[in-house]
C-alpha cells in the first residue's frame, strides 16, 4: 500500500480516538497517510506527524471528491460509517474497510438495558479496520500534538503557577453535563485552584460559577483556541470532565482523569483510553449505577426525558472531591 485515506468527519473526541490509526499505518506499513475530516476539526490532525495530508469539507463531500480522486488511493479506511463517508468510498471506487458501529447492540442497551457490547474500547475497534493491511495495535494509546505557538504559558499567570485542576464543564448535550449548581457545590468543596474549560457555548455557565466563587475559579471557556485549551489540559494536575471530547484529550496526555457520567455509560466503549497504558487505567469514573432509565441515549438530550435528571443530580460529590485529593 502506497497511499491510504482515513475518514473521520467529527467530532473532537472521536477524532482523538482515531489517532493510533495513522501512527500504526505510517510506522508499520510506511504508507502515505491522508485524513479527511470536517474543516472545524482540522487542527486536531493538522499537526500529526503521521498524517501527510489533510482534506476537509464544510458540509458536502462534493467539495473535495475531485481532489481525492486525483490522489489515486490504494485503500480507504472509513472510521465514520455514515452517508457521507459511504459516498466518498463509492465515488473513489477503491478497496476499503469500514468501522462496525455496533448500532444494534447500542440500541439494545439503550432501549432494553441489555448489554451485548464487547469489552473493547472504541479506539481498539478503530484499529480492527487495519487488519486486512497486516497492521496491528502497537499498544501506545492515543496521540495529541500541540504546536509551540499554541502552548499556553501558565507560568505567566500567578494564580496558576502552583498548579490547578482542570474542569471541562461542557458537553454537546445537556444530559451529559452536571447542573451548574452541582458544579458550584463541587468547586466550593475543593481547595485547589480550578480552571473551567470549554467553548464559547459554555461561557455563560462558567461566568455564573465564577461569580459564586470569586478568586477560586478561573473561566477559560471560549477564551482559548481548541489547541490552547488542550495545552491547559496537558498542564493541569488532574482533570474533571464529562463524557466529552476533552476527556479524550486528557487521556492522550496520560492525565489523571475523573470522568462524570450522566445519560451515557462507559459500556459504550468511550471511556478514557490512557496513552501508554494499553488502554488500561481509565481513572475514576463517577456514575449513578442501577438507574432503570440509564442509559437513555447513546448520545444525549437537551433535557432529561423523565424530568428528574437523577443520573446527574444524584452524583456523589464527595467521590469526586476525594478523587481530586487522592493520588490514583
Amino acid at each position: 500500500m502506497k497511499k491510504i485515506l482515513v475518514i473521520r468527519f467529527s467530532s473532537i473526541g472521536d477524532i482523538v480516538l482515531t489517532s493510533p490509526v495513522p501512527r500504526c499505518l505510517k510506522l508499520q506499513s510506511g504508507a502515505e497517510v491522508h485524513f479527511l475530516t470536517k474543516k472545524e476539526y482540522a487542527p486536531l490532525v493538522a499537526n500529526n506527524p503521521y498524517v501527510d495530508k489533510v482534506f476537509t469539507i464544510e458540509d458536502k463531500v462534493s467539495e473535495v471528491v475531485t481532489a481525492l480522486k486525483q490522489e489515486n488511493y490504494d485503500f480507504v479506511v472509513d472510521l465514520h460509517n455514515n452517508i457521507r463517508s459511504r459516498s466518498v468510498k463509492r465515488k473513489l471506487g477503491k478497496p476499503s474497510e469500514t468501522l462496525n458501529k455496533l448500532n444494534i447492540r447500542k440500541w439494545l442497551l439503550v432501549n432494553f438495558k441489555r448489554n451485548r457490547m464487547p469489552d473493547v474500547h472504541v479506539a481498539e475497534r478503530y484499529l480492527v479496520t487495519l487488519k486486512k493491511l497486516g497492521v496491528k495495535d502497537d499498544g501506545k494509546g492515543l496521540d495529541f500534538f500541540i504546536p509551540p505557538v499554541e502552548e499556553v504559558d501558565v507560568n505567566a499567570m500567578p494564580q496558576l503557577r502552583k498548579g490547578y485542576i482542570g474542569f471541562a464543564i461542557g458537553a454537546q448535550h445537556a444530559t451529559k453535563r452536571l447542573p451548574s449548581e452541582k458544579i458550584i457545590s463541587l468547586c466550593r468543596k475543593m481547595d485547589e485552584t480550578i480552571v473551567l474549560l470549554g467553548g464559547k457555548e459554555d461561557r455563560a455557565v462558567a461566568e455564573k460559577i465564577c461569580k459564586e466563587l470569586p478568586g477560586r475559579v478561573i473561566n477559560a471557556c471560549g477564551k482559548y483556541s481548541l489547541l490552547q485549551s488542550a495545552s491547559l489540559v496537558r498542564q493541569a494536575k488532574k482533570i474533571i470532565t464529562h463524557d466529552t471530547g476533552m476527556m479524550h484529550v486528557a487521556a492522550a496526555f496520560g492525565k489523571e482523569i475523573i470522568s462524570v457520567w450522566g445519560n451515557t455509560v462507559p459500556a459504550f466503549g468511550m471511556y478514557p483510553y490512557r496513552s501508554g497504558h494499553g488502554g488500561k487505567g481509565a481513572g475514576v469514573m463517577v456514575e449513578v449505577k442501577d438507574l432503570s432509565c440509564r442509559p437513555c441515549s447513546k448520545i444525549g438530550f437537551n433535557k432529561c426525558p423523565k424530568g428528574h435528571f437523577k443520573c446527574m443530580n444524584l452524583i456523589d460529590e464527595d467521590v469526586i472531591v476525594n478523587a481530586v485529593r487522592t493520588p490514583f
